[in-house]
C-alpha cells in the first residue's frame, strides 16, 4: 500500500528550446483522467514560462533565479514537502527543469531527502531533443547527461530535418543511451501513456552512468552561458521589435541558444508571445489581459557573452514611446 499511496513524479528535462513548454502543454490539455501539479524551473532572474503554460486547472509552481540542480534544489524538496500536505489534490507531479539542468542531481533529490523518498516516487526521466539545433550543443555536458539519464527520449523537430540526419540523431542518442524508449515527434505529438505512469526510472541504470551521482552536492554550469531579463512597462511597436528581433538573429544567432518573451504588442486585447532558438523566431497572440491587469513586457535571453544594457537599449527602441533606460533600469529589479 505503501507504493501505491506515492506520488508518481515525471521530470521533464531537455536542452533550451527543444520543446518542453510543449509537451507540457500537452499533458496539461489532453484527456488523461490524471490531475497534474506542475514545478516550473527558469535559468534567469525573470520568470515567464508560467506564462507560456496554457489555462488549466492543475496547480503550476514557479522557481526562477537559478537552476533546479543547483541554487533552488533546497527550494524544489521545500515546494514538494508542501505539495504533500495537499496531496489529495493532485495524482500525479511534473518537474519542467531549465534547459541547463543536470538531472543527477535533481534525481539524487528523490533519494536522498526523506520526504521525498517516502511519498514520491520517480516515474520517469523524459527528455526533449532537439532533432535541429542539438547538433550545436552536442559537447555540453548538460545536453549528453540529460540524453544518459533520460528513461523515454522524445527526438522532437522531426520535421525540420531530413530523414538521414534523424537517422544520425538516432544512432548518436543510442550511443549515450542505449535503453531509453525514443519517440520521434514534431511538436511533442506523442501518446501521453507513453510517459505517464510507466514506471521506467531504474536506479541501477543511473548508478551504471554515475557511480557517485549519489553523492554529489554540486553542478558547475558553461560560465559563459548567462542570462538577460527585461521587464518594461509600455506598448511595443511590431514593426520595430520585428526588425530588431531579425536583426538581432542575424547577427547573434548562433551565441542566442533561448528567446522568450511576453509582450504587450500594439495595444492588442492578447499579450503576444514570442520564442526563438537560434535563428529560429516564432510568434503569436497569447492570453488575454486580464481588465485592470497591469500590463508588463517581460523578456529572457539565455545564450553566450550577451550585453545586457545594449539588449535593453535596443529593446527600448521598439516601445512604441520610447523611455529613457535611465527613468525604467529601477522601477522593476
Amino acid at each position: 500500500m505503501a507504493l501505491i499511496q506515492k506520488i508518481p513524479v515525471t521530470v521533464l528535462t531537455g536542452y533550451l528550446g527543444a520543446g518542453k513548454t510543449t509537451l507540457l502543454n500537452r499533458i496539461l490539455t489532453e484527456e488523461h483522467h490524471q490531475r497534474i501539479a506542475v514545478i516550473v524551473n527558469e535559468f534567469g532572474e525573470v520568470g515567464i514560462d508560467h506564462q507560456l503554460v496554457i489555462d488549466a486547472d492543475e496547480e503550476v509552481f514557479e522557481m526562477n533565479n537559478g537552476c533546479i540542480c543547483c541554487t533552488v534544489r533546497g527550494d524544489l524538496i521545500r515546494i514538494i514537502g508542501n505539495l504533500m500536505q495537499r496531496r489529495d489534490r493532485f495524482d500525479h507531479l511534473v518537474i519542467e527543469t531549465t534547459g541547463l539542468a543536470d538531472p543527477a542531481p535533481v534525481i539524487q533529490s528523490f533519494f536522498v531527502d526523506e520526504v521525498m523518498l517516502r511519498q514520491t516516487q520517480l516515474d520517469a526521466v523524459v527528455t526533449v531533443v532537439d532533432a535541429k539545433h542539438i547538433w550545436d550543443h552536442w559537447d555540453s555536458s548538460e545536453a549528453q547527461e540529460q540524453i544518459a539519464f533520460a528513461d523515454v527520449i522524445l527526438l522532437n523537430k522531426q520535421d525540420l530535418v531530413s530523414p538521414e540526419i534523424l537517422t544520425a540523431l538516432t544512432q548518436r542518442v543510442r550511443s549515450i543511451n542505449a535503453i531509453a524508449t525514443l519517440h520521434p515527434t514534431t511538436h511533442c505529438s506523442v501518446d501521453l501513456t507513453q510517459l505517464l505512469g510507466v514506471q521506467a526510472f531504474n536506479l541501477s541504470h543511473a548508478l551504471s552512468i554515475d557511480p557517485e551521482f549519489l553523492d554529489e552536492d554540486a553542478h558547475e554550469h558553461d560560465q559563459t552561458v548567462t542570462s538577460v531579463a527585461i521587464t518594461e512597462m509600455g506598448t511595443v511597436d511590431s514593426v520595430k521589435l520585428n526588425r530588431w528581433l531579425y536583426q538581432l538573429v542575424q547577427a547573434r544567432g548562433p551565441d542566442l541558444f533561448r528567446m522568450k518573451g511576453i509582450l504587450d504588442m500594439d495595444d492588442a486585447d492578447r499579450r503576444f508571445v514570442f520564442q526563438g532558438v537560434h535563428m529560429t523566431l516564432d510568434g503569436r497572440p497569447g492570453k488575454p489581459w486580464r481588465p485592470g491587469e497591469t500590463r508588463r513586457n517581460e523578456l529572457v535571453f539565455i545564450g553566450r557573452n550577451l550585453d545586457e544594457a545594449e539588449l535593453r537599449n535596443e529593446f527600448l527602441s521598439c516601445l512604441a514611446q520610447p523611455l529613457s533606460p535611465t527613468l525604467t533600469a529601477e522601477v522593476y529589479a
